[in-house]
């Protein structure tokens, strides 16, 4: 059997091992706490393997001398009490010698709390833990909308505010929102839809074609872009594009205490901060709508010339008679809700924010995947209604 020490600190936790006739004496010695005992934990594990390693009948005896020991808190008592359980598990038999009143009784405490914990698991079938989850996505769900609900009245308080104080208007934010979600998104939305178009065009001529009706392939591109597509397809964009940038920015002023720092002087942070950029999104995507719907057009009617061999002129004429200006007015007038869905749902993730650079992404997450959902919706809602009305 081997020693452990800690060389030059006197006062350190150290041990030492000597045979004896009929086993082994350990004599611990020095301060025995949770600040020295740390470099003594492996050897005594080594000293209990040593022992089970033995054969049983040269395990003999073994003592455990505390006499030299001038401390001892829970931490050594833990590891005077582990040793000898290991002993003892080992088969050896172990006697604690020399202990003083107070630092046997600690160790006998350790010993006494030495118990398993006793964890219940609750078995519970597969339909009640599906039963839970929808209950609590339910729940989940008609929270968020309360929230979005809530949000929306406080936006549309503000905005009330602006119409009659208009001098409390943004109007330096609002341009400069209006040209970042705005003129910047119209060649992505412009190459996107054009390409839509133009798949729209291929696929239902291919089919139409089949009955000889290849001509129609305009009423299809014209109607389903401009009452549909367009609009849907530049809102889930911009859901993506301008709507996580306003979780992203509002949420690393909230990362920063600045929105704390406006509200300790006198400022809205709705009013600054949320008002603007929703004035913007609520302007600009019609304007991204009309323009997806163009392109949209034109990308059909180059599919449309290219494999059908309809003239440009013959084209616009087709598009002239499929469409009217309630099929244009049916995208156009979805445009502004779809877009106040988006920003408020921006901005609103951008507010929770609770501090730090991880949940600044997890609700830039959450706020795409939202407006997403919304948008969505909102678009089924419309289609519904323009339906009900006839028009």
């Amino acid at each position: 059997m081997s020693g452990g020490s800690l060389a030059g600190e006197h006062l350190a936790a150290t041990f030492t091992t000597t045979e004896t006739a009929d086993g082994g004496q350990i004599t611990l010695s020095g301060l025995w706490t949770v600040r020295h005992v740390g470099p003594q934990d492996a050897p005594l594990r080594a000293i209990a393997s040593s022992v089970k390693a033995t054969p049983r009948h040269l395990q003999g005896h073994v003592v455990v001398d505390l006499s030299s020991v001038d401390g001892l808190d829970t931490a050594g008592a833990w590891l005077v009490h582990r040793t000898r359980r290991d002993l003892e598990e080992a088969g050896a038999q172990v006697e604690l010698r020399g202990a003083s009143h107070a630092h046997a009784e600690l160790i006998e405490l350790a010993r006494e709390s030495d118990q398993p914990c006793d964890i219940e698991i609750e078995e519970r079938n597969v339909i009640s833990l599906l039963a839970e989850r929808m209950g609590r996505a339910v729940v989940n769900l008609v929270s968020e909308f309360v929230a979005i609900l809530n949000m929306t009245g406080i936006v549309v308080m503000v905005l009330g505010r602006i119409i009659t104080r208009p001098r409390t208007l943004r109007l330096t934010s609002v341009v400069s929102h209006m040209e970042r979600v705005g003129l910047n998104a119209v060649p992505i939305v412009a190459l996107l839809t054009f390409l839509i178009g133009a798949v729209l065009a291929q696929q239902g001529a291919s089919q139409l074609k089949l009955f000889g009706a290849e001509v129609f392939t305009v009423n299809l591109v014209g109607i389903s872009m401009l009452r549909e597509l367009g609009v849907l397809i530049t809102a889930i964009i911009i859901a993506g594009r301008s709507g996580s940038a306003f979780t992203a920015e509002i949420g690393s002023m909230k990362v920063r205490e600045e929105i704390d720092a406006m509200r300790t002087l006198g400022m809205d942070p709705v009013e600054v901060l949320v008002a603007p950029r929703v004035i913007a999104l609520v302007l600009m995507l019609p304007v991204l709508t009309f323009v997806a719907d163009i392109m949209g057009l034109l990308g059909g009617g180059v599919v449309a010339y290219v494999f059908l061999e309809i003239s440009p002129q013959t084209y616009l004429q087709r598009v002239d008679a499929a469409i009217d200006t309630s099929t244009f007015f049916v995208g156009i007038i979805k445009a502004p809700f779809l877009a106040m869905a988006i920003a408020i749902i921006g901005c609103l993730e951008g507010m929770r924010v609770s501090g730090s650079a991880e949940s600044v992404g997890e609700r830039t997450t959450s706020s795409v995947v939202k407006s997403i959902f919304t948008v969505i919706v909102l678009d089924a809602l419309f289609a519904i209604f323009f339906t009900a009305v006839d028009y």
